[in-house]
């Protein structure tokens, strides 16, 4: 009876009477709300309230046995070393380029072109032409799939792959047997093979025919009128001869060393970064976070979700998940120990703010913000305090 009179006393603020001094009816009524209160304090201390985020403590659960197949890495200026030296956790290649410059390149004729002749010759008993006309023109000739033109008096020969000034010194050589003074002017108008397709990202995207010399990246960039300024953190990906190069849009404007002379049959893709991370907890939004800069690290997420929600956030509870693939995982301080690791930060103290500022967020990483037990012993007292005034009504 003692112990129920002090827990009385302490939750309400006034002292219980003792129940030997009280009339029958009220003993009664005051033993009912002791029982009331003590049946209920351990049933409101066993329910789940309603919480945005776990408490660290039920996230970690568990993960200290050793087949939990969960590694828990505490992040601080010493461990960060060895982290940044940790495989990147996504495979998405986005500075796979190539590096052949930006050095003008002549067009090289392809199958799909189309060759116009022009055939000049002053012979009075020439082959091809006559005192009135002494110029033979032959238009649209087509280059096969097989790389080959047929023209009348010559045959077929190969004349893919060669510039525009080799072949018509080629054509040129080969009437010579016929027409030994013969002078040759030859124009290309270029097919699908000799086109540039801009498939998307860019202002006006279409296919544009390669001209003599062709043209770098950045100026048919330009030409389409620009980049969409709408993209979020805009890639740049050049698909070649069935390889695909990506390189970041900044990246590519910033470096002139990046420009690349295109080639017939290139085609490039401008499209925005689809790379994200899932933010939950006690921050200031819980959704999936897109990539706005091509680097983000811990602090950045934090600062972009809103950062920690008031009162309810545990500062020394930031966690971030991230799972690796099998073939990284491997003993050793440069490779994760298990597929699924969780990283915490203490975000209290100087240690974890830098070790934070170092930590790169990886495409599919979970940011948590872990939720603190004192707002869920605020909501326990104050039902608490509310079921006692009922029991005293």
């Amino acid at each position: 009876m003692t112990a129920l009179r002090a827990a009385c006393t302490d939750v309400t603020g006034r002292p219980c009477q003792p129940l030997h001094r009280l009339p029958h009816a009220d003993r009664l009524a005051q033993a009912g709300r002791l029982l009331l209160l003590c049946g209920l304090v351990p049933l409101l201390m066993a329910c789940a309230l309603p919480r945005s985020a776990a408490m660290p403590s039920e996230v970690l659960r568990g993960t200290d046995a050793e087949d939990s197949g969960v590694q828990v890495i505490a992040v601080t200026r010493e461990s960060i070393t060895d982290i940044a030296a940790w495989p990147a956790s996504s495979m998405l290649a986005r500075r796979h380029w190539v590096t052949t410059g930006a050095s003008p390149v002549a067009r090289l004729i392809r199958a799909g072109d189309r060759i116009s002749l022009a055939v000049w010759d002053s012979q009075r008993d020439s082959l091809i032409s006559t005192e009135q006309q002494r110029v033979v023109n032959m238009e649209n000739i087509a280059v096969a799939s097989s790389g080959d033109i047929f023209i009348p008096y010559i045959g077929e020969f190969r004349i893919s792959g060669m510039t525009s000034d080799r072949a018509r010194r080629d054509i040129q050589t080969r009437m010579e047997a016929i027409v030994p003074d013969a002078q040759v002017q030859l124009a290309v108008e270029p097919g699908v093979g000799n086109t540039i397709d801009l498939v998307g990202g860019v202002a006006r995207p279409g296919r544009l025919p390669l001209g003599e010399l062709s043209p770098t990246l950045i100026s048919v960039l330009a030409e389409a009128g620009g980049i969409d300024t709408n993209l979020r953190n805009p890639l740049v990906r050049l698909q070649r001869s069935g390889q695909s190069y990506t390189i970041p849009a900044a990246e590519l404007l910033a470096d002139p060393a990046r420009d690349v002379a295109l080639r017939g049959g290139d085609r490039v893709v401008v499209e925005a970064d689809q790379r994200h991370y899932i933010a939950l907890g006690a921050t200031g939004t819980q959704r999936v976070v897109y990539f706005e800069r091509e680097r983000i690290n811990a602090l950045d997420a934090l600062s972009t979700i809103g950062g920690f929600a008031q009162q309810r956030a545990d500062l020394s509870g930031l966690m971030i998940l991230r799972e690796y693939p099998e073939n990284q995982v491997a003993p050793g301080p440069n490779t994760p120990d298990q597929t699924q690791v969780i990283f915490t930060f203490d975000m209290r103290n100087a240690d974890g703010l830098f070790a934070a500022r170092r930590f790169d967020i990886m495409p599919g990483d979970l940011v948590l913000a872990t939720e603190s037990i004192i707002p869920a012993f605020t909501q326990v007292m104050a039902l608490f305090r509310s079921v006692n005034s009922a029991a005293n009504l």
